[in-house]
């Protein structure tokens, strides 16, 4: 007979069944080359720059000491080869810790120069900071703080604003100092939205050093940050890697070998890939690779496939459109289904979490045991395969001999070490004094000092029993008050500090920023609130006065009016001891904090080694090199390589390498950096690896088959690349309605620029003119998702977004509108693109030729650009012949100082040269609608759609 299931338990006990015990976990050995790695980059002295802290010191902030009074900088070799790997490796970590460093220390030198200042472009200054509690998180020990925003201004819109974003390396300093003497350099360890939208705001920070970590909720400090300053600690490479395939990348031999692995076993199924209904069909790729394209691939995507299979070193360029991700995803495919039992996972890497998203995309749908490291993926589907969503839902392995169970013991030990010290500081005991007894444990009263206060108090009559008994509150008597920070109520009207990101700019980041743990911008760990509501009234001549009442046995016999003072002056005592003995902990918990990493990534290997393939962004090749240099993976796959600084393409260069492949377009966006100065020449450090290689004669194969763009606008792109060669399924691509024939236009205007208050270019005309033809557009039937709106500034795009907002029609739509550089890799049937400059010889972004590239080569059906084609054509090569190919002949002109627009019911061109003219437009034509309607009268509307 079956059990129940709900079967019940008799209330008396007498059932005896044991439970079922849950199965052992496995139990499998260490992988110690987690620990191996850490340790050897700690003992790795043999180059200077390898000794630099991970975070920048104060001196280096502050720019004193002698090693700072100038950054001598090597620069990008752009042109020629290194004269040695570590000549490199030198180069880039320096440059790339400049960038990092250069923008806060500049910001600390404008407050020096003027500590009144307010908000700048470039400087956020944030007063009244005082810190408010304790996080021990397992990251370590983070200091919470709360503070001022009254020198921005504005209102500040922290949903939009990349303020104090997780990650930013702030410097603090006491108040009463300003940067005079002491600097304290901190990093942003969490900013939650509803800590920031609270009053006053706050966030966590980690004290970047634990000789400056702090309790004191008295101490006041100011804090300064660099707007435009990131600091990304995590590139790490030791002088002592082998560095695989730097004789191509340092030393730039042109000749490119064969994969090791691949030589090993060369025979590999391609065919049944590429074609799944097809028979399966091994080949020696290295001898008799086919000479015609199989499937839907193309004669370049065929070569660059040949490159990608074959070639340690491969360098595919993709031009807009060409199926670069195409080729990568087939590629992938074919080494994942001819890997072996026990080979180490792929390793590959986008510049960007939308873009790893969009690859990992693919890759699910024939290939479901990859995982994907950090970040948090806006995919659900996606979301499930990362390393956090994997290790909550696969049994996880004993390990024996990790080195993560200790850790978490004194993680525990610590913590409540570092609570029981802060005890009377904490908010639960701030409504009493600091007991006496805690003075004489820290030896600062003497047993005769304290017998005095409790024999001098008994003389007192209490008002009841519930009384705080602490004697020196009868001691100190009026000359106790209370502490309190004002906060003055922050409102600005309706002026609102500049929304610094795009949405999508913002997800990057936040996404960026997350750690493996998904802390979804909160610090988990046990938090103690710190507060100290009480202090003794006096002034700060009477220290030294106060010192000396301290050498007194009888305290009652201590001037009443100085009794604050020696109170105050106890207090800060008692604080410098407390301190020593917090900062002692602290940076015992700090190296704990690098045990608990290392005990969790040895956990981890154990679930990563069984993937097949692992998915990262190039930041996280950094951030978790020593996690995956663990796995000695033979292949790294980077998409999106062009896009990235060189740095960390050269961390993803693991002592395991063969095989690099490296998938990108040089001619497209380039990498960003912080430091204008650091950009271009002479430094070059946005030049990517990529292009580097590319410029110097390192074998690449170019894809030239484009299936994006109709040949009208593919046209635009001759200048730049040259022949594309178009793909037959954008021949026939449908008309737009609402333009007849003009799949392209360049409206032509003299209409002047103007700034906003963070000096981004806007052009209000032109911005009507925009909105105008949207409406035109959508009147006539276009989908408003089948509409991007590109611009190259965001003052524009903050301008444009106004309008929109405003327009009737179009409430509760979603408007695309863009700035180009977050548009990269994007693409939508029409894009209208608003140019901004005119009336000045100079045009700013519009001459930086890789942003050009991108904003001609989004549309796929129809593409209109509004700006002032004569200034653009005057100032710069490129946008010469932009223009000159808009105002020839073939297909007939498609420039001009008006819009042709055409009337779908009555079949005529009708045109609009001013934003005015847009009141009477309702989709049609100037002629009567004259169209029947229900009631049998004839339409006496204007025609309309």
């Amino acid at each position: 007979m079956k059990r129940s299931s709900d079967s019940s338990i008799p209330s008396d006990g007498s059932h005896h069944t044991q439970p079922k015990k849950p199965a052992a976990r496995p139990v499998v050995p260490v992988n110690l080359d987690v620990r191996a790695y850490f340790a050897e980059g700690a003992l790795d002295n043999s180059q200077p720059w390898l000794l630099n802290p991970e975070i920048p010191s104060p001196d280096e902030i502050m720019g004193t000491g002698s090693e700072t009074e100038f950054v001598d900088l090597l620069p990008n070799r752009i042109v020629g080869p290194w004269s040695s790997k570590n000549e490199y490796l030198k180069a880039h970590y320096e440059l790339l810790r400049e960038d990092a460093v250069a923008p806060l220390r500049d910001a600390v030198a404008y407050f020096r120069e003027d500590p009144d200042i307010q908000d700048m472009n470039i400087v956020s200054i944030y007063e009244k900071v005082h810190i408010v509690g304790i996080t021990f998180a397992q990251q370590g020990v983070a200091t919470r703080i709360q503070f001022s925003t009254i020198r921005s201004g504005k209102n500040i819109v922290w949903e939009y604003s990349k303020r104090l974003r997780t990650g930013t390396i702030v410097a603090l300093s006491p108040a009463d100092d300003s940067f005079r003497n002491k600097c304290v350099i901190a990093v942003v360890a969490a900013r939650p939205l509803n800590g920031v939208k609270q009053h006053p705001p706050e966030i966590d920070i980690y004290f970047a050093r634990s000789i400056d970590a702090d309790f004191d909720p008295h101490q006041e400090w100011v804090m300064v940050e660099a707007r435009d300053g990131y600091f990304d600690s995590e590139f790490e490479l030791s002088s002592s890697d082998r560095f695989p395939l730097a004789e191509q990348i340092c030393l730039l031999h042109p000749n490119t070998d064969t994969p090791e692995y691949v030589k090993a076993d060369p025979v590999m199924d391609i065919q049944s890939t590429i074609c799944p209904s097809g028979e399966e069909g091994k080949i020696n790729i290295l001898e008799s690779w086919p000479r015609y394209p199989t499937g839907d691939l193309d004669a370049t995507q065929w070569r660059a496939l040949e490159q990608m299979l074959t070639k340690s070193l491969a360098v595919i360029q993709g031009p807009p459109g060409t199926g670069k991700t195409f080729v990568s995803v087939i590629a992938l495919r074919i080494l994942l289904s001819n890997m072996n039992p026990g080979d180490p996972p792929i390793v590959v890497a986008s510049q960007t979490n939308h873009a790893l998203d969009q690859l990992l995309r693919h890759i699910s749908r024939f290939e479901r045991d990859y995982i994907r490291l950090g970040g948090r993926s806006s995919d659900p589907e996606i979301r499930k395969r990362t390393l956090f969503e994997v290790r909550q839902n696969e049994p996880i392995a004993a390990i024996q001999g990790s080195v993560l169970g200790q850790a978490q013991r004194r993680y525990n030990k610590y913590h409540h070490t570092i609570a029981d010290l802060l005890q009377n500081f904490s908010a639960e005991n701030d409504d009493v004094l600091l007991p006496p007894e805690l003075f004489a444990k820290y030896g600062l009263l003497t047993a005769t000092q304290c017998d005095s206060l409790a024999k001098g108090v008994k003389g007192w009559i209490r008002l009841n029993d519930e009384e705080d008994d602490n004697p020196l509150l009868a001691w100190l008597g009026e000359h106790v008050v209370p502490f309190e920070v004002h906060y003055s109520t922050e409102t600005f009207g309706f002026e609102e500090d500049e929304i610094d990101l795009e949405y999508e700019q913002l997800k990057e980041l936040e996404a960026e920023q997350g750690n493996e743990e998904e802390d979804r911008e909160l610090l988990k760990g046990p938090f103690i609130c710190l507060r100290e509501r009480f202090c003794g009234q006096s002034t700060s001549a009477a220290e030294e006065a106060s010192r000396k009442y301290l050498k007194e046995p009888d305290l009652w016999k201590v001037p009443v009016k100085a009794r604050g003072g020696v109170y105050n002056t106890l207090r800060k005592l008692l604080k410098d001891k407390i301190r020593s003995k917090f900062q002692s902990l602290v940076t015992l918990n700090t190296n704990n904090c690098k045990d608990l990493r290392i005990g969790k990534w040895e956990r981890d290997t154990h679930l990563l080694q069984d993937a097949k393939l692992i998915g990262m962004t190039t930041t996280g090749l950094s951030k978790y090199r020593a996690l995956v240099s663990s796995l000695k993976p033979k292949v790294v796959m980077i998409e999106e390589a062009a896009e990235a600084i060189e740095a960390p393409i050269a961390a993803a260069c693991f002592d395991s390498l063969q095989h690099m492949v490296l998938v990108g377009d040089h001619q497209q966006l380039r990498g960003s950096c912080s430091v204008q100065d650091l950009q271009g020449e002479p430094f070059f450090l946005d030049i990517s690896m990529f292009e580097r290689l590319v410029n110097n004669g390192i074998q690449y194969q170019t894809l030239r088959r484009q299936r994006r763009m109709a040949p009208e606008i593919r046209r635009l792109l001759e200048p730049i690349y040259g022949e594309l060669h178009d793909h037959p399924s954008v021949l026939e691509r449908p008309r737009v309605p609402g333009m007849g024939d003009f799949r392209s236009y360049f409206f032509s205007h003299n209409w002047p620029e103007s700034n906003d208050s963070l000096s981004s270019k806007y052009n209000e005309k032109e911005a009507e003119m925009i909105i105008g033809f949207f409406m035109h557009l959508v009147l006539n039937g276009v989908a408003v998702k089948d509409i991007t709106v590109l611009t190259f500034y965001n003052g524009q795009r903050k301008k444009l977004l106004k309008l929109f907002k405003g327009n009737s029609y179009l409430q509760g739509q979603y408007v695309n509108v863009v700035t180009v550089d977050s548009f990269q890799g994007e693409e939508n049937e029409i894009v209208i693109l608003s140019l901004v400059r005119s009336g000045r010889p100079t045009i700013g972004f519009l001459s930086i030729e890789n942003r050009v590239c991108v904003a001609l080569s989004r549309a796929r059906t129809g593409f209109y650009m509004f700006g002032d084609s004569t200034a653009l054509a005057d100032a710069d090569s490129l946008w010469w012949q932009v223009v000159t190919l808009m105002g020839g002949k073939n297909p007939k002109r498609r420039l001009g100082f008006y819009l042709p627009l055409t009337c779908t019911k009555h079949e005529n061109v009708i045109y609009k040269k001013d934003p005015s003219e847009w009141d009477t437009a309702y989709g049609g034509c100037d002629l009567p609608c004259n169209e029947r309607l229900g009631c049998g009268h004839r339409c006496s509307l204007p025609c309309h759609r």
